[in-house]
Parts: structure tokens; sequence; C-alpha cells
């Protein structure tokens, strides 16, 4: 349930719903937006219903969430959530960019890396610190020292830091030098990772599962906004089908359907769909055009040597290229990139 207040309503008439709520045994949620301020009840719903709430003051009107995910809906929000770093906006006009290796490798080669992206106007840089592989055998990550690596990166470049959060136990040394902080598609459904992300002051981007239905992605993103922290950006990265010619196959249209039924800001991931270096330009333009918020594009300055993922990394030159393209379409839907 949402409860919509008037404009001219007082501290006193919010805090004497927030007390009804409880009395109740439900949460009570406060959004303070531009235009209106929105209270939501979180719990069992079926326990107000016969609470008289338009007859309370302040109140102007009451509206049930019919969708089992409740914070992330339009209904409870109808204005797009904005997620700002350093001037930098998610779910705005303006198409945001995250680039970098699948894994940071060393010092020196994510310097190198850092330094073509930053020459581009990149904004953010991405680096696995921890590596979740299908392989115990695969390369795994290089822990607190990719960390550190890629805090010097941001020092010398300004460029911002994304990297992943496999388990609750590092999250303090992730939020410690992450600007982002992403939950990949391995963890959608770890509850006790989304609870803990909840409750860390850090924009995090939360990867769709790959056999994870729509519902079930919206629900994951619940666990982390209902615990207190909304700047959650949803990404699409491709499911699991029965095709094998690419790495995953891309649900396209699940970005206009979640900027339909969520407010929170929508980017995808186009290496990690098609796994090919070739099918990554094309898949970035698709996404733009079906009105992606951001693109997550992994990027390598010697791919062929790369210890992760290097078959889908472009070259420098080649992102380049792709960005120069991408903003010919972002004008054409009325975006910029």
């Amino acid at each position: 349930m949402i409860i919509v207040m008037k404009p001219d309503h007082t501290k006193e008439d919010v805090l004497n719903i927030i007390n009804k709520l409880e009395d109740f045994g439900l949460r009570a949620h406060l959004s303070e937006g531009e235009h209106r301020t929105i209270i939501g009840a979180i719990g069992d719903e079926r326990k107000l219903q016969e609470v008289p709430f338009l007859s309370f003051p302040g109140v102007e009107e009451v509206h049930p969430i019919l969708k089992p995910y409740k914070l992330v809906s339009r209904e409870f929000k109808s204005e797009n959530t904005r997620i700002s770093l350093n001037g930098n906006v998610f779910g705005d006009k303006k198409i945001q960019v995250i680039a970098g290796p699948c894994a940071v490798e060393g010092r020196e080669i994510l310097e190198e890396i850092a330094d073509e992206l930053s020459s581009l106007g990149v904004p953010f840089i991405r680096g696995g610190a921890f590596k979740p592989r299908t392989s115990p055998y695969s390369f795994q990550g290089l822990g607190e020292k990719a960390l550190k690596y890629l805090a010097k990166v941001r020092e010398k470049t300004g460029m911002m830091v994304v990297t992943e959060l496999m388990d609750p136990r590092d999250a303090v040394l992730v939020a410690k030098y992450a600007d982002i902080i992403q939950i990949g598609t391995r963890n959608m459904q770890n509850f006790r990772l989304l609870t803990e992300v909840g409750n860390i002051d850090k924009p995090v981007i939360l990867k769709r599962g790959f056999s994870a239905t729509i519902k079930e992605f919206l629900m994951s993103a619940e666990y982390i906004v209902s615990e207190g922290n909304e700047k959650v950006i949803l990404c699409e990265r491709g499911i699991r089908t029965f095709e094998t010619e690419t790495r995953n196959t891309l649900d396209i249209s699940a970005v206009p359907l979640l900027k339909q039924l969520t407010h929170l800001p929508v980017i995808v991931d186009p290496s990690h769909a098609v796994g090919r270096v070739d099918l990554v330009p094309p898949v970035a333009k698709a996404a733009v055009a079906a009105g992606a918020d951001g693109l997550l594009i992994e990027v390598h300055t010697r791919p062929e040597s790369a210890l992760s993922d290097g078959a889908q990394s472009l070259r420098p030159n080649a992102f380049k290229k792709l960005m120069d393209e991408l903003k010919l379409i972002a004008e054409a839907v009325g975006r910029e990139i």
C-alpha cells in the first residue's frame, strides 16, 4: 500500500501514519520526492484493510500495490530514480558507460587500460578483484591487491571504480575501495549478500541471474531497497537458453519492460551477453535503441593474453569506434552518450 500525502501535510501527519503502520506490525518506507511525499507500507497489507487512512490528516490518496515487489515498482514511485556520482547520473538523459577488463590482472596492465579509457572520457572503470569462475582452476582474482590497484587508478585518472562483491564477509573491504558495488549473476538470489549491500550507502549494480525471470530479478532488487539502500541499478546481461552460438541470449525486451515496471535505472552488459567480441558492438547499439540507461563493456589492451574473458573484450580503438557510432543512435532516440 502507498499513502500519498497532501502538499501541505505536516511532519506530525506523517509520524501519525508511520506509528499506525508500526502498530499493525508493518514497516513504513518514506519517499520524499520533488513534488510529493509517499509512505509505503511494507509487510502484510491485509492487516490494514479496515484502517481508514483517507480520513487521517494530511492524506490525499491511498493505493494498494498489486505487484509482489513494492518499493521498486512504478506503482510506488512514478518518476525515474536518478543515481548521481560526481555529476554522472544513471537514469537521466545521458547514457553512462562503464568499461575495463573483466579482472584486474596486475597494476601495469590495469593502468595501461585505464589511460586509454580515461583519454576517451569514460567516467567509470570496471575490474574484478574477486572472480566467480565456473572452474575452481581458473583465475580467481587478486583480492585486496586488485582493489588497491583500482584505487590508484582512480587517484590518477579520476575514474570511479566498479567492482564485484561476492561474499558478505568482504563487504566492508570492497565498500572501502569501490564507488559502485556489483552483484553478479550467480549471486542475484544470494539474499544474505543482498541484505548486506542494502545496508551500505553505495550504488549497487544488480545483474540479472542467467535463469531468472523479470519478477525474480525485481524481487532481488526489493531486498536491497527494503534495507534502506535505494541506489540500485539493474543490469540485463543475457539469460541461458538452448542457443550455443553465443555465451548467453540477451533479452533485449527486458530493457523497455523493466523501464515500465520499475523506476530504477536499467543498464546492459553486451560483453557477457554474447561472449564474442564481434557481436558486442551491434548488441550495444541495440541496447541504446531499446532505452538502456548505461552500458557495461569489457575493454582490454591485450585481450589475447587476458586471464579472463579476452574473447569478448574490445581493444581501445574498437571501443572508440563503437562510442562514436553510439552517439548517433543515442541522438536518434533523444539521449546522449
